[in-house]
């Protein structure tokens, strides 16, 4: 099982903190099993650390980092102080063999204080990627994107960005169906268009408590390869359109038809992992009516052809 390792150090940020945890914990594989082990670690097993609104104490010290396929480095709330020795240490030598590392928010200036990050693009949030270039001139600081992907190093934007760096490394891992199912479980997109820089003047709106479009999701995900139109949407939620859309977007950041356009795509890379079909004859089967438009969305949300997706994600 593929073990993921989260370093909890002095100050961190809560929701950087809980985000991996709760969706690496929470994804599952097809037959039902646990995709990932999950253990949290600090700088010494068992000491006390400072968590804002409460403190917590770590199972695992460093020793733990060596043992991780994965390490994620959550953000502290002063991204300036400086990283002990020993856990620059364990992270270099974790890297070394070969471990993956990935930064939530300002993590990235816990990997960047290893040197790792040299030579490569990083992102952080938006309010401290100044701080970033300014602390680390050798790294590249992109601070419109939600994360970026090195390969061996990831670093990624604040807040929910965690969340989606989390859904990337399962798709990564494990394949787009697998990541899906795990974000329906966040009630979040497999990947979200555009990047950080369009939170940075527009908040988006709060999730009202205890609301939920799961049930609609899924039934959209079941339902994506039908002709739905906004108002049969609308019908399936007992809602007008209006509502429905004011919802939507208050808990998921987009519309039902992008989203249904995006559960689409899921869909579609799958099929293209999976199954030998044609591309014209997985156009159809996800619900798109014409060939070239399923092909401009794909590309537009995954970045690439969906013949150059099939090249690098079709499973053996």
């Amino acid at each position: 099982m593929h073990t993921v390792a989260v370093l909890a150090l002095d100050r961190v940020i809560p929701f950087d903190l809980s985000s991996p945890i709760e969706v690496f914990s929470r994804t599952r594989l097809p037959d039902g099993a646990g995709a990932y082990r999950v253990v949290v670690c600090a700088a010494a097993a068992g000491a006390e650390i400072d968590a804002g609104p409460f403190a917590l104490r770590a199972p695992y010290g460093l020793d733990a980092l060596a043992e991780a396929d994965t390490i994620i480095l959550p953000g502290t709330d002063d991204p300036a102080a400086p990283v002990p020795p020993d856990v620059l240490d364990a992270l270099r030598a974790a890297a070394a063999s070969g471990t993956r590392i990935a930064s939530v928010c300002t993590g990235a200036f816990i990997l960047a204080a290893t040197g790792l990050l040299d030579g490569l693009r990083a992102t952080t949030h938006w309010v401290a990627a100044p701080l970033l270039a300014a602390s680390h001139p050798a790294v590249t600081v992109d601070p419109d994107v939600l994360y970026v992907d090195n390969g061996q190093f990831l670093t990624s934007a604040g807040a929910a960005a965690a969340l989606d760096l989390c859904l990337h490394l399962i798709r990564k891992d494990y394949g787009s169906a697998v990541a899906a199912d795990a974000a329906r479980l966040s009630v979040m997109p497999l990947e979200r268009e555009g990047g950080q820089a369009q939170f940075i003047v527009h908040d988006q709106p709060p999730v009202p408590a205890g609301a939920t479009m799961e049930p609609l999701l899924r039934w959209m995900e079941e339902n994506a390869g039908r002709e739905l139109t906004l108002k049969d949407i609308a019908a399936r939620a007992a809602t007008s359109t209006r509502t429905l859309n004011r919802r939507f977007r208050e808990q998921t950041g987009t519309t039902p038809l992008q989203w249904l356009h995006r559960a689409r795509i899921r869909q579609a890379q799958y099929l293209l992992e999976a199954t030998t079909h044609p591309v014209d004859r997985i156009a159809t089967q996800v619900g798109f009516g014409s060939p070239t438009a399923f092909r401009d969305r794909f590309k537009r949300v995954v970045g690439t052809s969906p013949h150059g997706y099939r090249a690098a994600f079709r499973h053996g």
